[in-house]
């Protein structure tokens, strides 16, 4: 019950946060780097790259080495696709370069977490 809980809170977060980067949000100020904006965008890939790690690692029993760099990969591919997304898709979204390095330093950070974590446990790889 707990791995399908997991499994579908991982779905639903990536569901969400695609959709949060996708539709236009009122009230938010345009253009020019917002400091708030980037700590939001590393936190939020941050709890992408834990979420789908535990996904990995203990609802699929991949082995925890093949699990952190499959989600390193994807979470990072996944950031940039979703700036791609928005600057093809939408008129009033844009490809925020600076967007793509706050989403990659949060997969580094939950990744460093996660290693650090590990390297500390009984290893099983």
């Amino acid at each position: 019950m707990l791995k399908k809980l997991i499994l579908i809170s991982a779905i639903g977060y990536t569901i969400v946060l695609a959709t949060l980067s996708l539709v236009r949000l009122n009230n938010l100020p345009d253009g020019g780097i917002s400091f708030a904006d980037k700590i939001f965008h590393c936190l939020a890939y941050a709890l992408l790259t834990l979420f789908w790690f535990a996904v990995c690692a203990w609802t699929l029993n991949v082995r925890k080495k093949s699990a952190f760099v499959s989600v390193i990969i994807f979470a990072i591919l996944f950031g940039i696709i979703i700036e791609v997304l928005q600057h093809t898709m939408t008129d009033y979204r844009e490809l925020d370069v600076y967007d793509i390095l706050a989403n990659t330093l949060g997969v580094m950070l939950a990744s460093l977490i996660l290693f650090f974590k590990n390297s500390f446990s009984v290893k099983n790889t």
